[in-house]
């Protein structure tokens, strides 16, 4: 029974991390390049890489693949994008064919 908890606890924190991770990396891909430079942030690229890769050990983590501990560190650049570029650069939009949102004064 014990064992049991702790595989659906395992599986229930795998699964979050996935969804968190697939989710900052579908902002940071919506997210205009130039909003990272003009706040100073590293280019959209390399936070897309770093996504990729805590993604990566999300994949790996809810396969099962690698233990808890590794794929609970996993959602660290996630959370790093999600309260400290995310915040910066949302005023920007998302990129599309709108006039890029500012500050509304």
């Amino acid at each position: 029974m014990l064992n049991l908890i702790r595989e659906l606890v395992a599986l229930a924190v795998s699964l979050t991390v996935l969804v968190v991770a697939i989710i900052a990396i579908a902002d940071a891909a919506r997210r205009p390049e130039r909003a990272f430079a003009a706040e100073g942030k590293a280019t959209k690229t390399i936070w897309t890489l770093v996504l990729g890769g805590g993604l990566l050990f999300a994949v790996l983590g809810a396969l099962g693949m690698i233990g808890i501990v590794l794929n609970i560190i996993a959602i660290g650049p996630a959370a790093v994008y999600w309260y400290g570029v995310r915040p910066t650069i949302k005023p920007y939009g998302t990129g599309g064919s709108q006039r890029p949102q500012g500050p509304q004064w």
